[in-house]
């Protein structure tokens, strides 16, 4: 995200979030004197990163929920605060090399590093930039905050996104394939070979063709006349219909079955135990973060050289 879509959107979440209440009203909320929020959507002045989080609690949201589905945890970090979002900073950049996130959001090593290390707080747009710099997840985030149609320099990139989030659903492989040509097997190839693909992930030719027509179709891969390459779109499916994730949810599980029926190689372990309720809302505290360190890791692995399926299970018999 650019500076200039950077800087509107720090203007237009502010007034999303504030809805129906007066600039004056919100900015008294917030312990200022002056009428800062007008300031703040005008574009004259910039909020801090914090200081959108005040804005998110002073309004009625909890500011943590917008990162559920992300791999941080802020059970003991207080977001409206300078210190607090310096956390969630070195939270989302994991292992990442400070020189490759100041490439991404387009500023120099010192000043990202100056960011993330949390010696100066980001403004609410540099905190833009710096977010989809580290995550590419950025339109889904606002999202999770205030409807996208209340945004207008995202809603475009939002409907997009929910066209390519489509895929997913229609052509469940279509993922698969998506991760199989980041890996270094297929970049090495000199050309893409039809089928090659499909052997890798024990698919048809047919179902290769149409998961990679449907991909092209929603920008998620481009083709530069050799092969195809993934685009750095992060496509979060987790915000979909319950109809479509559970959709996904049995393709996936339905997978599993199958292997296990194959005889094929993999971990297929299960555990069938009696406990008390506070014990198993410990265990769904445990999947919760099992899943969250998954992601982080697989944000972290280089190079990429096997497509994995990891299909985790936890439910109570009653």
């Amino acid at each position: 995200m650019d500076e200039d879509r950077a800087r509107t959107l720090a203007q237009e979440i502010v007034r999303a979030l504030r809805g129906k209440r007066s600039q004056t009203a919100l900015s008294r909320r917030l312990g200022y004197r002056s009428n800062v929020v007008y300031l703040w959507e005008s574009g004259r002045r910039a909020p801090s990163a914090s200081e959108l989080f005040r804005i998110v609690r002073k309004t009625g949201r909890k500011p943590a929920r917008a990162w559920q589905r992300f791999p941080v945890d802020l059970q003991d970090v207080d977001l409206g605060t300078p210190e607090g979002v310096a956390s969630l900073l070195g939270q989302l950049r994991g292992e990442a090399k400070v020189a490759d996130v100041a490439r991404r959001a387009g500023v120099s090593r010192y000043v990202a590093s100056r960011w993330l290390r949390g010696v100066t707080e980001p403004r609410l747009w540099e905190f833009f930039v710096l977010v989809e710099a580290l995550t590419f997840r950025l339109v889904d985030w606002v999202a999770s905050l205030v409807p996208p149609s209340s945004v207008p320099v995202v809603e475009a990139q939002w409907r997009e996104l929910e066209a390519r989030r489509n895929v997913a659903f229609s052509h469940p492989w279509s993922q698969a394939l998506l991760r199989q040509i980041e890996t270094v097997g297929y970049q090495r190839l000199k050309r893409h070979r039809a089928g090659w693909l499909a052997t890798k992930l024990g698919i048809s030719k047919d179902e290769e063709a149409a998961s990679l027509a449907a991909l092209h179709e929603a920008g998620l891969v481009r083709w530069d006349g050799q092969r195809y390459h993934s685009a750095p779109v992060a496509v979060d499916t987790s915000v979909a219909s319950l109809a479509d994730r559970k959709k996904l949810r049995l393709h996936w599980a339905d997978l599993g079955r199958t292997r296990i029926e194959e005889g094929a190689d993999g971990y297929y372990s299960w555990a069938v135990v009696a406990m008390s309720r506070d014990d198993y809302e410990r265990l769904r505290g445990m999947h919760v973060r099992y899943m969250k360190a998954l992601r982080q890791l697989v944000d972290e692995s280089e190079p990429s050289e096997l497509v994995v399926v990891a299909n985790v299970q936890l439910f109570a018999l009653e």
